[in-house]
């Protein structure tokens, strides 16, 4: 008995591997054998420009503390905790100082007592701000589907 072991042409699938090169894998690749395509990585590290985006918005509460700095500049820091929502200090504190560092958002002190500070989005922050706001009517237009995907997930969490 014989088989044949040799896909078609027509099988083939191109991945990603973790350090960027393209594999060329057959879909049936007998015994895990793919072709390996070199491709360089960018002079500037990023693959693409959403990769660059993320890299600064990385995080799950940057986009939305951009998001509200964008819509209701400027804010103090306990109007951006509600705005927020479910973050703890230590965290929020965290993504502030991070999104401080990379120019994305700018903290005014007032030197007054009690302390007032004021954090708004610069410059950068608007134009990465605005980025957002498609995504953003995405996700109002499709709330009841990922509402959907949520208890999904949820009950999938619970069941394992």
């Amino acid at each position: 008995m014989s088989f044949n072991l040799m896909p078609s042409p027509s099988k083939k699938i191109l991945a990603k591997n973790i350090l960027g090169s393209h594999i060329l894998c057959h879909q049936y690749a007998p015994f895990g054998k793919c072709h390996i395509m070199r491709r360089p990585m960018p002079v500037n590290g990023f693959s693409s420009g959403l990769d660059a985006a993320l890299f600064v918005l990385g995080g799950k509460w940057k986009p939305l503390i951009l998001f509200h700095l964008f819509k209701n500049s400027p804010l103090r820091y306990a109007e951006l905790r509600r705005a927020v929502g479910r973050v703890s200090d230590k965290v929020l504190i965290q993504q502030i100082k991070e999104m401080l560092a990379d120019g994305i958002i700018d903290r005014r002190d007032f030197g007054e007592i009690p302390p007032r500070v004021e954090y708004s989005a610069t410059q950068l922050g608007k134009s990465l701000g605005a980025a957002l706001m498609p995504l953003c009517k995405w996700g109002e237009e499709f709330t009841d589907r990922v509402e959907v995907i949520r208890d999904r997930r949820d009950l999938r969490d619970m069941s394992d």
